[in-house]
């Protein structure tokens, strides 16, 4: 985990570096994805890095969490309070009458977009490069909002299954109570990651190392993949053959 860590660290420096850039901006969540990233990075720029906290109708555990991170590791933090500006595009947006679960999905990416303007705000003044918390287990199934919390420049755990992730967390010294909390992206009340899924991240993770799980469980996780292709891949650009 040492060296892993090390390389991660080394590889966040380079980027950062060769973009241009000075140092790298992310948000902090109290997750545990997030609270990994947040340490690597600071460890590659102990000064040029900031972790921003967005709370948008979060838990106070939440809150609770990721100020804990930042205190045990002296990562320099700003909140940003996203409830009022929440509250005003929905009165500007029209409701159209949809189903209220396709609505509360609609308002959950919209909170994770706003924190993606957030974080490039502070990224443009500071002259920072935008670090996303997503592992490997996520962006094979698309579990994160295109041009939300998929709106970064790097992506340094994006090779680390969720167990992984876990892993390094306990070597780098993350808070047990983070560590050991359901994942969730605290969207709604009593959301978790598992729960939206339909499937452990033990089971996805099984899939993506070892490739041996049950036929019902690949016929779950195949279409996952291949239905959120697209938000995998740059936006496609269209060719025409002159005449």
């Amino acid at each position: 985990m040492e060296q892993l860590a090390n390389k991660l660290v080394l590889w966040i420096r380079e980027q950062a570096l060769a973009a241009g850039c000075k140092g790298v901006v992310l948000g902090m969540s109290g997750g545990l994805d997030s609270s990994v990233v947040a340490v690597l990075c600071h460890r590659a720029f102990l000064q040029n890095m900031l972790g921003v906290f967005m709370p948008c109708y979060s838990s106070q555990e939440d809150e609770e969490h990721a100020l804990a991170v930042a205190s045990q590791f002296s990562i320099p933090t700003k909140v940003v309070v996203l409830d009022p500006v929440f509250d005003t595009l929905l009165k500007a947006l029209p409701s159209n009458g949809v189903e209220p679960s396709v609505s509360r999905l609609a308002k959950a990416n919209l909170k994770v977009r706003l924190r993606m303007l957030t974080l490039y705000y502070f990224a443009n003044q500071f002259k920072y490069i935008v670090a996303g918390p997503s592992n490997r287990s996520e962006l094979s199934v698309g579990y994160f909002t295109k041009y939300g919390d998929g709106g970064v420049d790097i992506l340094p755990l994006g090779n680390l299954v969720k167990g992984q992730v876990r892993e390094l967390a306990n070597f780098l010294g993350i808070p047990q109570p983070i560590i050991d909390k359901p994942p969730s992206a605290g969207l709604w009340q009593g959301q978790t990651d598992e729960g939206e899924l339909g499937l452990s991240y033990e089971e996805l993770d099984q899939y993506l190392v070892t490739g041996q799980v049950s036929i019902g469980l690949r016929q779950k996780i195949e279409p996952m993949i291949a239905a959120s292709a697209h938000k995998r891949l740059p936006p496609p650009v269209a060719s025409f053959e002159e005449d």
